[in-house]
C-alpha cells in the first residue's frame, strides 16, 4: 500500500485527492499539509479522510516512514524547493503544473532526483485524454505522414477579479500569465507529439487586466527541424472558451477534440474530399484502445504502478522542464524582439529566475490584492 501526503490543499489537490481515492485498494492519503491547518481539516472532512493527519509543516510530515510518494499542490515559486526536500528525505514527487519558476530551478529538481534515485514527475493530466492519446497516436504511427503546420490554441476567459489573489499575475511568485499557467498543458501535448522546436518567436500584451503585471494575451511561432511550423496562441480574453490543437499533414488533417479531414487535388489543384483516407483514419481510431483512467487518475495510476514494481512512468521531469523551457522561449522571444534559439543554454538570462525578473515587462502594476492573514501564511508554506 501507497502511503501518499499532499503539500498544499488549494482547489488543484482536490484532483489529487479524488485521483488518488480511484485506487483506494493500492494507495492512501496519510497526510494533508498546509499552514492554515483549517483549510487541510476541511478537505480531510470533505472527503472522508478519517485516518489523513494534518501538518502545519511540510518537513516535519516527511519525517514520517509510512509517506512514499508526495504531491505539490502549492503555487509555482514554491515548487523547487519543496520538491528538493521531500525527495531528499527519500520521498517520490508528483509535482502540478508549471514544473518551477525558472529552468535553473528545474535542473536543480533533476539533480536532486539523480542524487536520491526517487521519482520525479510532472502532472501533464491532458495526456491521458482519449482525443489527445488518439491524437498523439495516429501522428506516431505514420498513417497521416509528415506534420506541415500545426495550430495550438489555448483560449479562456478570466475576469479581473482572478488577479485579485495576492500572487496571481505577479512575475515573482505567479511566474507568467496566460502562457504559462494556463497553455502549459497545450504546450506539454505539443512537446509530446513534436518533440522541441527549433526556434520561437512570439508577442506578449496585457489587454484587459491591469491588476496585473502578466501577459493576458500571446501569440508564437514555433519552427521544428522538419520544417514543420506550429502557431501557439494563448489568452485569457475569449469569450466562450476553447483549448484545441490541430495539425495539418501530408494525408490529412487531425484535431483535438477529435476530427480528421483529407483532401486531394483535383486536376486544378483545388481540393476535392478524400473520403478513402478519412475513412481509414477513423477505422484507425475506432480500433484504438481506451485508457483505463483519464487525466489526473490516469497519471496517478502509472506512479503507483511504478511504485508497486512496474515499468517507469511515461511521463518524467524531461517533459515538464521542455515544457517551462519552450514558454521560456516565449517570453525571451517576446520581451527581446528577437528569435528564441532552443535549447536555451545557461548563460542565457532567462535561465535563472533572477535574470528572466530583471528582463520581463511589468505590463501593470499589482493592486488591490487579497492580503489576509492566510495569504501571507500561504507563501511560507514551502519554508517550513
Amino acid at each position: 500500500m501507497t502511503g501518499v501526503a499532499i503539500i498544499g490543499t488549494g482547489v488543484i489537490s482536490e484532483r489529487h485527492i479524488e485521483a488518488y481515492a480511484a485506487f483506494h485498494g493500492r494507495c492512501r492519503i496519510v497526510a494533508l499539509c498546509d499552514l492554515m491547518p483549517e483549510k487541510a481539516e476541511r478537505l480531510k472532512e470533505k472527503y472522508h479522510l478519517e485516518d489523513t493527519e494534518i501538518y502545519s509543516s511540510f518537513r516535519e510530515m516527511v519525517k514520517r516512514p509510512d509517506i512514499h510518494l508526495v504531491s505539490i499542490c502549492t503555487p509555482p515559486f514554491t515548487h523547487a524547493e519543496s520538491a528538493v526536500s521531500c525527495m531528499r528525505a527519500g520521498k517520490h514527487v508528483l509535482v502540478e503544473k508549471p514544473m518551477a519558476s525558472s529552468l535553473e530551478e528545474c535542473d536543480e529538481m533533476i539533480r536532486a532526483q539523480k542524487e536520491t534515485g526517487c521519482y520525479l514527475g510532472v502532472i501533464s493530466q491532458n495526456r491521458y485524454l482519449q482525443d489527445n492519446r488518439n491524437l498523439k497516436n495516429m501522428i506516431a504511427s505514420g498513417a497521416v505522414g509528415r506534420v506541415l503546420f500545426g495550430q495550438v490554441e489555448s483560449l479562456w476567459f478570466r475576469g479581473r477579479e482572478y488577479y485579485n489573489l495576492w500572487w496571481r499575475g505577479t512575475w515573482e511568485k505567479e511566474g507568467g500569465g496566460c502562457t504559462l499557467n494556463h497553455a502549459v498543458h497545450q504546450i506539454d501535448l505539443l512537446n509530446w507529439i513534436m518533440g522541441s522546436p527549433k526556434t520561437v518567436t512570439a508577442v506578449l500584451s496585457n489587454t484587459a487586466h491591469d491588476n496585473a503585471e502578466v501577459e493576458d494575451v500571446s501569440a508564437a511561432v514555433l519552427t521544428y527541424d522538419s520544417g514543420a511550423v506550429v502557431t501557439v496562441t494563448a489568452s485569457l480574453v475569449t469569450h466562450g472558451e476553447g483549448q484545441r490543437l490541430v495539425f495539418q499533414c501530408e494525408r490529412a488533417g487531425l484535431s483535438s477534440p477529435w476530427q480528421v479531414k483529407s483532401s486531394r487535388s483535383d486536376r486544378t489543384g483545388f481540393p476535392a474530399e478524400n473520403r478513402e483516407i478519412e475513412d481509414r483514419l477513423l477505422k484507425i481510431r475506432e480500433e484504438q484502445p481506451p485508457l483505463p483512467y483519464t487525466e489526473h487518475a490516469g497519471q496517478i495510476d502509472t506512479v503507483l504502478r511504478f511504485l508497486e514494481g512496474g515499468e517507469t512512468p511515461p511521463e518524467n521531469s524531461m517533459d515538464g522542464r521542455l515544457a517551462l523551457e519552450v514558454i521560456t522561449a516565449v517570453y525571451q522571444a517576446g520581451f527581446t524582439g528577437r528569435a528564441a534559439q532552443l535549447p536555451i543554454l545557461s548563460d542565457s538570462p532567462f535561465y535563472t529566475k533572477k535574470g528572466f525578473l530583471a528582463n520581463v515587462k511589468h505590463f501593470y502594476e499589482k493592486k488591490e490584492a487579497q492580503s489576509s492573514k492566510g495569504a501571507v501564511e500561504d507563501e511560507k508554506t514551502c519554508t517550513n
